[in-house]
């Protein structure tokens, strides 16, 4: 064993170790330089960068606890012409939706309008402010015995954040897992003329002609202030993980979705493997109080996340493929041993089916419950500490696709086993499960989402190990088969040409014309992913490595075609890639 895995596996021991241990709660993504007056600001997400690196200045944030705050708020920007964005209390979309033009913005943050307002047995509704977090909206509900159906893993999203970039779980059944398809009404304070006073709060439901633009909206229309959800009555599930060969899963994974109402899969295509989440409802009287606590999402001792990450980087600067692999089977390993995080009663695992009610297997997020503790201890990318720094990109691909797309991917490997190894030690590629849904801005088509972390260097000029093969997955993805981002995810060059591919795009954009006229709640940044302007990526050596152009300097590629090919490469007539000779 190399030294590299010998740290690797030392690391991997304390990260398993502190997994319980409270950790220091993440810091406000907004700093100001004036603290009083909350002026002269920067503000990021909870990464700590965005994808092109730049620093976001704004001149002021405000912290409105009412509805009417809000208004008064967007009514003196419009007034004055000055940009607007909202910022959520944890800021967990990587892209720039939360950065307005220019250095004298105002940040409208919701941290502090995160009530539920009302859970109504009889309707079976839930009334709550749009800074509101889903671990609220799950525990509300349950007080009351009723559940949301379907909701993303991570319970740190607000209700207003998680709709306007359409966060989904993974599920076919019923509405399907896009949270924004169970909102029964949206409240939305945008700008307005001098006549109405320079803002307006509209409410709008199912009848609106405009609710299915407000439900998935990147932000530019204004400021959510109030969600009403459909809930259930709260049930319990049925969750095993079943680990199989990847041999077949292009075939399996169209099957599997309609089968199980929970399914999702874990994919480790360097291990030609595949963990299955065999998930669906029980009846209440099943026995079992099962509890999902997602260790990635539990806290861990800084100085393991700091061993981690080090190792990591000595294994990219010296180009150690075989090191990543042994790294990425221990750690797969390791939480297929620990089932994830799932135990029988919340406190250990003790073998499947593990059973329990909604709230307690649906979201997790533990390392958010928290006690000021110098950082001995923190969330695993809190950029406070060395932990995780990385690149996610996360796309849909229609089911009919699914087959073809795993298929290509699977020559890669054939190509280059060892290349993929980099997504092992990120738990490999999520797939879930999203129904097609009447937003403008929401799913086209009955999908399958992949989501693929990977390595990201400090130094945005120094290549990654098999840079070339995650570029190829990534861009096969988007260009070849049309794969539509995740709108809180995604590096710019999954953007490129994506507005083009939802039918409704241009009524969507008639009602940002009509809310938003002069475009105060927009940003460059988003008027080049709604195809308003051009821009979206950049030329200049390293471009590449951030994903803000296509092709790199030193590959052969297509410029023409928006295919990425690594040296050594070559198109053939069905466009993809294949070694020369």
């Amino acid at each position: 064993m190399s030294a590299g895995q010998i740290i690797q596996t030392i690391c991997l021991y304390l990260f398993v170790a502190c997994v319980t241990v409270s950790s220091n709660p993440p810091e406000d993504p907004v700093w100001c330089a004036s603290a009083e007056r909350n002026g002269n600001c920067t503000v990021t997400n909870s990464y700590g960068a965005f994808p092109d690196r730049s620093t976001c200045r704004v001149g002021e944030v405000v912290f409105p606890k009412s509805e009417e705050e809000v208004a008064s708020a967007v009514a003196a920007a419009t007034k004055a012409g000055r940009k607007m964005k909202v910022v959520t209390r944890y800021s967990h979309s990587i892209p720039k939706l939360v950065c307005p033009d220019g250095d004298d913005g105002l940040l409208i943050s919701t941290k502090f309008l995160d009530r539920v307002l009302k859970v109504d047995a009889g309707s079976m509704t839930m009334d709550v402010q749009g800074g509101a977090t889903l671990r609220q909206v799950i525990e509300e509900a349950a007080k009351t015995s009723l559940a949301l159906s379907y909701t993303p893993y991570w319970w740190g999203l607000t209700v207003g954040g998680l709709m306007a970039t359409g966060a989904h779980g993974s599920s076919l059944w019923g509405r399907g897992s896009s949270v924004h398809d169970y909102a029964e009404s949206i409240t939305i304070v945008t700008p307005a003329s001098a006549r109405d006073g320079y803002a307006a709060v509209r409410k709008l439901d199912s009848s609106h002609a405009h609710f299915n633009a407000a439900k998935v909206s990147l932000g530019v229309l204004g400021v959510v202030t109030q969600v009403t959800l459909k809930l259930e009555p709260l049930f319990k599930r049925s969750v095993t993980y079943s680990v199989r060969e990847d041999a077949d899963l292009g075939e399996e994974a169209l099957a599997f979705g309609k089968e199980h109402e929970f399914a999702d899969i874990i994919w480790y295509p360097s291990q030609r493997m595949a963990a299955y989440r065999i998930d669906d409802r029980v009846p209440l009287n099943t026995s079992g109080n099962g509890l999902y606590d997602f260790i990635p999402f539990r806290s861990t001792l800084s100085v393991g996340l700091t061993i981690i990450r080090s190792t990591e980087e000595y294994q990219e600067a010296r180009s150690d493929s075989k090191g990543k692999c042994s790294g990425g089977r221990l750690v797969t390993a390791s939480l297929l041993t620990a089932a994830y995080g799932l135990t029988n009663n919340g406190l250990i695992f003790t073998g499947y089916p593990v059973i329990g009610y909604q709230n307690r297997l649906q979201s997790s997020g533990s390392c958010l419950d928290s006690q000021q503790n110098l950082w001995v201890t923190a969330c695993p990318w809190d950029p406070k500490v060395k932990g995780e720094f990385f690149h996610q990109s996360t796309f849909s691909i229609g089911l009919t696709a699914v087959a073809a797309f795993i298929r290509d991917v699977q020559k890669l490997v054939e190509l280059d086993p060892e290349a993929l190894c980099v997504t092992d030690l990120y738990n490999g590629i999520l797939m879930r499960y999203v129904k097609a849904s009447p937003a403008y801005l929401g799913k086209q088509e009955d999908s399958l989402d992949f989501d693929i972390s990977y390595y990201r260097s400090k130094d945005p000029r120094t290549p990654r190990l098999h840079e070339d093969v995650l570029e190829e997955v990534e861009q096969m993805a988007v260009f070849k088969y049309g794969a539509l981002p995740h709108w809180g995810k995604n590096r710019n060059v999954a953007f490129v040409g994506a507005v083009g591919k939802y039918r409704r795009a241009s009524d969507f954009l008639s009602v940002k014309e009509a809310y938003d006229p002069s475009g105060l709640f927009s940003s460059q940044w988003t008027d080049q992913v709604l195809g308003l302007r051009g821009g979206l990526t950049v030329g200049g050596d390293g471009c590449a490595l951030e994903g803000l152009c296509i092709c790199s300097q030193d590959s052969h590629c297509a410029p023409s075609e928006g295919y990425f090919c690594r040296a050594g490469r070559v198109f053939t007539d069905a466009r993809v890639c294949r070694r020369s000779g």
